[in-house]
């Protein structure tokens, strides 16, 4: 099969097309041939070099597809069924992959695969984002970074769907329409947010901050915070954020900050499922809307990369075999 690999980190450039074999899948896996694959932001820290790969590598680790094979003791899934799949070692970018299947879920009818394929990480970063690190609750203000992105779109209209005032952050006019356009009731730019998100609430500050942009909104999202607050920092898209002493977070107010990461909060099953039932329903219900705005070959891959680093797309990406 056709699958895109690098050999060092890089740029864009350094992405490959390159056959690689596939063989059939051992006990308690799946092989999936891939209709749709996401692209991801972490794929791109990997490509740089950002996050750790044993090289060569492939890329991706979010697809959808349909099964062509089940090995011996899978009993869940049969050739021909529909289903997404969220696990590593990093090989989604290609036209197949073994997968276990303790990490593949059935799609409902009610969502398309391209869909699927882009929502996955996401909305489940989003779901454990406003219904585990801090449990939105109506009435809640919220600040989410990167409002406009895919994480942030979900968690807009998720947490407006539950009651929330969720203020968002972004970089540009276009983006604000984006922003708005997804459940966001205030709009902010990204250089001067905290004192606008302290007028918004009357002084009070936010319960919580999501931020996934990192360096340049840290020092702004702990300002954000009402004593006791909860900075989840979940991405570093503008580079790692500065440190910052356990000693000051008590001057600001008792405040936390956590690094949350979808594995720990999907570490079994049954966890997993849970998460996953959460998201198709609010999906399929149409209380939140995937927006899939760009869609390449994956054999466009280079120019792909080179768009979302570029800042030049909004939503989802998803690349086709």
């Amino acid at each position: 099969m056709k699958a895109i690999r690098f050999h060092q980190a890089g740029g864009p450039e350094v992405l490959r097309i390159e056959d690689v074999p596939l063989g059939d899948p051992g006990p308690g896996e799946v092989r999936i041939r891939h209709t749709a694959v996401a692209l991801n932001f972490r794929d791109i820290l990997v490509r740089r070099g950002q996050h750790a790969a044993k090289l060569p590598s492939g890329l991706g680790t979010e697809s959808a597809g349909v099964i062509e094979a089940a090995g011996p003791g899978v009993t869940e899934f049969k050739p021909g069924d529909r289903v997404v799949t969220v696990c590593r070692p990093d090989c989604a970018y290609a036209e197949a992959r073994i997968a276990p299947a303790a990490r593949v879920l059935k799609l409902p009818d009610g969502i398309d695969d391209r869909t699927a394929a882009s929502m996955m990480v996401r909305g489940m970063t989003a779901r454990y984002l406003i219904r585990e690190t801090y449990k939105v609750k109506p009435g809640d203000a919220i600040v989410i970074h990167a409002a406009a992105g895919g994480v942030g779109m979900i968690v807009s209209q998720w947490a407006k769907h539950l009651g929330a005032t969720v203020i968002g952050t972004v970089g540009s006019d276009d983006k604000e329409a984006v922003a708005r356009a997804n459940g966001c009731d205030h709009v902010l730019r990204y250089d001067d947010f905290a004192p606008k998100v302290r007028e918004i609430t009357g002084g009070k500050g936010v319960p919580v901050v999501y931020d996934s942009v990192g360096r340049v909104t840290f020092e702004g999202s702990l300002k954000s915070l009402a004593p006791r607050g909860i900075l989840a920092s979940f991405g570093e898209s503008s580079g790692d954020p500065p440190p910052v002493s356990v000693r000051e977070l008590g001057h600001m107010g008792s405040l936390f900050v956590t690094h949350p990461s979808l594995g720990d909060y999907t570490p079994t099953r049954a966890e997993l499922l849970e998460t996953v039932n959460d998201l198709f329903g609010v999906v399929a219900s149409g209380k939140v809307k995937i927006a899939v705005n760009h869609s390449y070959s994956l054999w466009d891959v280079v120019q792909a990369h080179r768009d979302v680093e570029g800042r030049k797309t909004t939503g989802s990406v998803v690349l086709i075999p």
